[in-house]
């Protein structure tokens, strides 16, 4: 049986951090330090999905324009081709996509609303938990 990422969701929760489309990039740069995350969803409506702004996107943004930047909205610079997940993407699809397309973050979507959002990190703590799971199996069949 695979793992889901709704497993990985059920351990670490579903708790995003969104910001809204009129948001400076200042101020989701403020919002990304306070809550020790490279990523914030763009959110409108019920929810839904717009984009995703992340570190990698501040800084080619300074790097573009400059320092005013920081006053655009982060729906001038956010990524809205969003690449999303569901809670039944296996985490070796979401391995593949993360790695074949260079994400770190990847949102997770239920009905069309935002449900979650997994991390490269999240994945790697699944397949550590995975990998001690199997050594113990093996171990017990070992001794048994």
């Amino acid at each position: 049986m695979s793992v889901t990422v709704k497993t990985i969701l059920a351990a670490k929760g579903r708790n995003v951090v969104t910001v809204g489309p009129t948001v400076t990039l200042a101020d989701a740069a403020k919002i990304l330090h306070q809550n020790k995350i490279g990523a914030v969803v763009v959110v409108g409506m019920e929810n839904r999905i717009l984009g995703i702004f992340t570190e990698r996107d501040l800084a080619s943004a300074i790097g573009r324009i400059g320092p005013e930047s920081l006053e655009q909205p982060v729906s001038k610079i956010m990524t809205a081709n969003v690449y999303r997940c569901t809670e039944e993407t296996t985490v070796n699809e979401l391995m593949e996509m993360m790695s074949s397309r260079r994400f770190r973050h990847v949102p997770v979507e239920s009905d069309g609303r935002l449900s979650g959002i997994v991390s490269i990190g999240d994945v790697v703590k699944q397949r550590i938990r995975e990998v001690e799971l199997e050594t113990e199996q093996m171990k017990a069949y070992i001794a048994g």
